[in-house]
C-alpha cells in the first residue's frame, strides 16, 4: 500500500471516530439539555433571557458571546418564563432585541420548526425589575 492511500484510509477513520464522538455528545447533550441545568447552564440562559428583556442589542450580543452561545441556537431553542425568547422580548417592549433574533432566524420560523425534533432549553425565573 502506497503512503497516499494510507493517509486517505486514516483520514477516514479519524473522520468516522469524530463524527462518531460528535453525535455521542450532541446526544449526551440533549438529554442534559432537557433535564435539570448545572448552575453555568442555567446562569447562561437566565442572563440571556434577561439581556433580551433589556431592549439593547449589544448587551444581547455581548452576553451570547460571553457564554459562546449561537444567536440562532437561542432564538430557536431558549425558552424564558414559558415564551420563545423572542416573544418573551417582545411581549416587554423590547422590539430591538426581539427583531435581533428574529433577524437570525433567517427566514425560518419558530412553528415552522416546531415539528422537528429539537433540542428546547427552558428557564424560568423571577423578570420583575431589579
Amino acid at each position: 500500500m502506497c503512503v497516499k492511500q494510507l493517509r486517505k484510509r486514516t483520514m477516514k477513520t479519524l473522520k468516522v471516530i469524530a463524527t462518531t464522538g460528535l453525535i455521542a455528545s450532541l446526544t449526551a447533550f440533549g438529554v442534559n439539555a432537557q433535564g435539570a441545568y448545572n448552575t453555568y447552564m442555567e446562569t447562561a440562559l437566565v442572563d440571556t433571557c434577561k439581556a433580551a428583556m433589556s431592549n439593547s442589542t449589544m448587551k444581547l450580543r455581548s452576553t451570547l458571546k460571553s457564554y459562546r452561545l449561537d444567536a440562532k441556537t437561542a432564538a430557536l431553542g431558549l425558552v424564558c418564563n414559558g415564551e420563545d425568547v423572542i416573544t418573551f422580548a417582545s411581549n416587554r417592549g423590547a422590539m430591538k432585541t426581539a427583531d435581533y433574533m428574529n433577524e437570525k432566524l433567517d427566514g425560518a420560523s419558530i412553528i415552522d420548526l416546531a415539528a422537528n425534533d429539537r433540542v428546547i432549553y427552558e428557564v424560568t425565573f423571577d423578570d420583575a425589575p431589579e
